[in-house]
């Protein structure tokens, strides 16, 4: 018995007919009408994004006016201008600072929000930053860091804890008068010229004290400057040089002249304080139990000490990270809430076991928690990275004028060398470029992994 092969083909295609033809011109309809749709937004995308990306390209290449081309000297020059150099350096701890202190604290209040019972409600007041504008938010933070108290409420605050521990001076604005026997020294205190000795009374007259600043205690001074000093004491008065209305005579304590309470008294014998003191409510003092001899009085620069004005967050030292704390403000509920819509998937089941296992809770969270957010917190930061890049409202409008150099970032001085009074286009389009090949890589380094996460 002899078996015959048969190789089995597929059947011939059909030839061409009226459903084939159909078919082609319905797909090439479908690509036709899908071209309509997304045209305007290509058109869009190419006259708001291409066209002026090769447009600062190209412009980068010519001098000021864009007539000459200069080829690369722009970028030269960029990197030779102290203050580009200054730009690309607080641009560096930019990136470096927030996106990392955002990611941590998001990180860190995502997962303390689900254990707090008003969750959402904590999460909205977190949140609620991001709906107020950069402009906005850059006028409430220049307010809130005036070194002016009674304007810039951190440094109310500042001075109000400060003033707490610390005894300020009644009379800063307190002075001697010239040739009244009493010298200023270095250190900005006073001291009478001629010494004195247990027995005597001094009269020491301060001048540059509104009545109206004097403490609501102070008494007239006449009464203390007819008294009589013991054997073994040395007495006095510091007062009010100074008779409301007018009259009265230089140095010399007269009726309606007030004493400065409060004022702190040494005895000084061979350029050492033996004996302090505390002027009373009409400025008396004395010192008791002194050894016969040669003394001076001296009051302390401590009176005379200006009252503490708070910290210099707007300075050249402090209005960089001033200006990082204010974004950190918009953005911290930004960061929250992705984190914790990235650690409500987490499978509980995992955390659980752990738990079951006798893992503390500092354990599950860096052991467990964290490698399983992994990819979240990686999104987030690379998003601020590229945000801080081109952060611009912030600093333009808290850093004042005289610091704006200090506080300047790349996009900050790209306008500032076009616009803000530099009119050198060719080197602010340079400056664009570099933003632009810094922002680049952070953006596609995110592009692949949305697209490895979607797989």
């Amino acid at each position: 018995m002899t078996a015959t092969l048969v190789k089995e083909t597929s059947p011939p295609a059909p030839p061409p007919g009226p459903v084939a033809d159909r078919t082609r011109r319905l797909r090439r309809r479908g690509k036709i009408v899908a071209l309509l749709f997304v045209f305007p937004a290509l058109l869009l995308l190419g006259a708001l994004v291409v066209y002026p990306v090769l447009f600062s390209v190209g412009r980068s290449f010519f001098d000021a006016s864009g007539t000459t081309f200069v080829g690369g000297d722009n970028y030269t020059e960029m990197f030779r201008d102290p203050a580009t150099l200054k730009a690309v350096r607080n641009t560096a701890i930019w990136v470096v600072v927030a996106p990392a202190l955002l990611t941590g604290l998001g990180l860190i209040l995502a997962v303390l929000v689900e254990k707090v019972r008003w969750a959402t409600a904590f999460k909205l007041l977190l949140f609620m930053p991001m709906a107020v504008s950069f402009l906005a938010a850059g006028i409430i933070f220049r307010l809130a860091y005036d070194e002016d108290p009674d304007k810039g409420v951190l440094n109310a605050a500042v001075v109000s804890v400060h003033d707490a521990f610390k005894e300020q001076s009644s009379y800063p604005t307190a002075r001697a008068r010239d040739g009244q026997g009493l010298t200023k020294e270095k250190d900005g205190s006073y001291r009478t010229s001629a010494s004195v000795s247990p027995g005597d009374a001094v009269t020491l007259g301060l001048v540059g004290v509104q009545p109206g600043d004097l403490p609501g205690d102070a008494r007239p001074a006449s009464g203390a400057a007819g008294q009589q000093a013991a054997s073994d004491e040395l007495r006095g008065v510091v007062y009010l040089d100074f008779t409301p209305g007018g009259g009265g005579e230089q140095g010399k304590v007269d009726a309606r002249e007030s004493g400065l309470p409060g004022m702190k008294v040494e005895a000084v014998r061979d350029g050492k304080p033996v004996a302090t003191a505390t002027t009373a409510a009409d400025g008396s003092f004395r010192f008791e139990g002194l050894e016969s001899g040669s003394y001076a009085v001296k009051l302390p620069s401590s009176n005379f000490a200006p009252p503490y004005e708070g910290v210099s967050w707007l300075g050249p030292a402090l209005v960089t990270p001033a200006i990082i704390g204010a974004y950190l403000w918009i953005w911290t509920g930004f960061a929250m809430v992705l984190i914790g819509a990235g650690l409500s998937t987490l499978p509980r089941d995992a955390l659980e076991a752990a738990r079951m296992d006798g893992a503390n809770e500092w354990q599950i969270f860096r052991r467990i928690t964290v490698p399983l957010l992994a990819p979240v917190l990686t999104v987030v930061f690379v998003t601020l990275v590229i945000n801080v890049m081109k952060v611009f409202d912030l600093v333009y409008i808290i850093a004042p004028g005289p610091v704006q150099e200090d506080a300047t970032v790349l996009a900050t001085q790209m306008w500032l060398v076009s616009f803000g009074g530099g009119n050198n286009q060719g080197l602010g389009s340079a400056l664009g470029v570099l933003l632009l090949l810094l922002v680049v890589p952070a953006m596609v380094f995110n592009v692949r992994r949305f697209r490895r996460s979607q797989r």
